[in-house]
């Protein structure tokens, strides 16, 4: 059983005040391990609801383009909707960020780049939720394009950053070291956050009826994690898995194969996100899920597909089989 971060059901005038207690050193809770919330609490509030209509009254922030790649749009802001039930999707066109709501506080995950963080921050407000209700942070991995905004929505926020170990003295630091394949990219350091708190795998987040679990998927990074919670929607229940990056690329230097515990723990990671409760799969580059294609649910992408992590975890190990045997074969990165 592992410790869970947890804060007790406050009322919002006092949310604020127990914020600064927290950040100064107020004991975390400890609760037991779940991997889904109670159905009543993932069940959308009539806040939800006010959220859901100002999403569809959002029509002066123009739609993605289709047929954008995977490396376009990082800076474009998207327009905030909901994936289902609770969760929400607030990043921009090309960089995931999901919001996971209750009355008794919301979790953030991913930060984008530092122009993305105040559109992330944007979209928060734009769907009628008061950033300063965010409890915790999360992050998928400690690379620029899903931590460099994080030092913006700490500010605005005022919630600590939860991370597992292998990622926090890069997300304090704002720079990697030589065991992040990519460490020599230019252009890879971000401003540092400054309250980041080390959590361990498969462990819950909980902020009132809401618990998502850590999962480590290193290999794109030391520190990729995966989350998985449960978001319930008019009496229906789904698992929603958002599962890290699982590219095997690296700067000019680094070569996987010289080192054989990355590998092997990369290989752990894409079974682990195999075994994954996926009802609804999304990634922290929303076009690796189709995730905007889905949102319109149908019948050619639908929303729900109890198939997506095997299938993303598969195209994963074919990605690292040919990067290794690139290697073996004397080929540059």
């Amino acid at each position: 059983m592992s410790s869970s971060p947890d804060r007790t059901a406050t009322p919002a005038p006092a949310r604020a005040t127990l914020r600064a207690l927290t950040l100064l050193g107020a004991m975390l809770g400890l609760a037991a391990c779940h991997r889904q919330a109670p159905a009543d609490g993932a069940v959308p509030t009539a806040r939800g609801a006010e959220a859901a209509a100002a999403a569809t009254a959002l029509g002066d922030i123009p739609a993605c383009p289709a047929g954008a790649s995977v490396m376009e749009g990082w800076n474009d802001r998207a327009p905030p909707r909901r994936i289902f039930g609770n969760t929400w999707y607030v990043g921009t066109c090309g960089l995931a960020a999901v919001l996971v709501t209750s009355d008794q506080g919301h979790v953030l995950i991913d930060g984008g780049t530092t122009p993305a963080g105040p559109l992330i921050e944007a979209n928060i407000r734009a769907l009628g939720f008061d950033p300063r209700d965010v409890t915790y942070l999360l992050n998928s991995h400690e690379h620029y394009d899903h931590a460099a905004g994080l030092a913006h929505l700490q500010a605005a926020t005022g919630a600590p950053l939860l991370a597992r170990a292998p990622a926090v003295a890069t997300l304090r630091n704002g720079r990697s070291d030589r065991d992040d394949p990519q460490y020599l990219e230019e252009g890879a350091a971000f401003p540092p956050v400054a309250q980041v708190r080390a959590i361990g795998d498969d462990e819950v987040v909980r902020v009132g009826p809401l618990a998502l679990t850590a999962h480590a998927t290193p290999g794109h990074t030391p520190g990729g994690t995966s989350w998985t919670w449960r978001s319930c929607d008019a009496g229906r229940c789904l698992d929603i898995a958002y599962t890290d990056s699982v590219s095997a690329i690296s700067d000019a230097q680094y070569r996987y194969i010289d080192h054989p515990r990355m590998v092997e723990a990369f290989r752990r990671g894409l079974d682990r996100l195999a075994a994954l409760p996926c009802d609804v799969h999304v990634t922290p580059h929303p076009l690796g899920s189709d995730l905007f294609a889905r949102l319109q649910n149908d019948a050619a992408s639908p929303l729900v597909d109890a198939g997506a992590c095997r299938r993303y975890a598969q195209q994963g190990r074919i990605n690292l089989d040919k990067r290794l045997a690139e290697e073996a074969a004397g080929r540059a990165p």
